[in-house]
């Protein structure tokens, strides 16, 4: 359904990648794709960043939400990096999540993107969807990401974060989904439960 299925989040480098993941918690790729142009022209590196002004970046991220505290989190993350990792963006998810504003999904999203390392990225689509087709019944994202781990083959971690949020977006919304036209609604345990009534 979808072959082209990739990160929506724009890009050009890790330390990008990783600050858009930072922003998009309670935000849409969208916005956050129209405030990063404007952020990486004031701020193009980690150094540069760690060495920014929060006034100015809290300006530039305002639209975001939560920008107190994303601005504080993407100033010391890069600060981090460039004295505990020689600037470099940690290539392993215990590194990473050593970064201020940086969980287990922002690691993930990361670690597969940018890396190409099979991981799972637990957001609310894939939380969501997942339990739908009944891969998981638990609502904690590590366990859910530990369910999704013991069920899908290694080679599919990383791209079934895309496909999900995707199919999340176009066809299984949380307020209005399109079941009916759902090509999968044979295996969703939430669909199939709700033929039965």
């Amino acid at each position: 359904m979808y072959p082209e299925a990739t990160c929506t989040l724009d890009h050009v480098n890790t330390y990008e990648l990783l600050v858009s993941t930072i922003l998009s918690a309670q935000c849409t790729d969208k916005r956050v794709n129209k405030i990063t142009p404007k952020l990486f022209k004031k701020y193009p590196t980690v150094k540069s960043m760690a060495e920014a002004n929060i006034e100015n970046v809290k300006s530039l991220i305002k639209t975001a939400g939560f920008y107190n505290s994303k601005s504080k989190n993407i100033i010391n993350a890069s600060k981090k990096i460039v004295n505990d990792f020689n600037g470099e963006i940690p290539h392993n998810i215990e590194e990473l999540t050593t970064l201020p504003g940086v969980g287990r999904k922002t690691a993930n999203v990361v670690l597969a993107t940018a890396f190409n390392f099979p991981a799972i990225a637990v957001d609310t689509h894939v939380a969501r969807i997942s339990k739908h087709l009944g891969l998981t019944k638990s609502k904690d994202p590590i366990k859910i990401e530990k369910d999704l781990q013991r069920i899908l083959p290694k080679e599919y971690w990383s791209i079934w974060n895309h496909i999900i949020i995707q199919h999340g977006r176009e066809v299984c919304k949380a307020r209005n989904p399109q079941c009916s036209i759902c090509g999968i609604n044979e295996f969703c345990e939430k669909y199939l439960n709700k033929l039965k009534i």
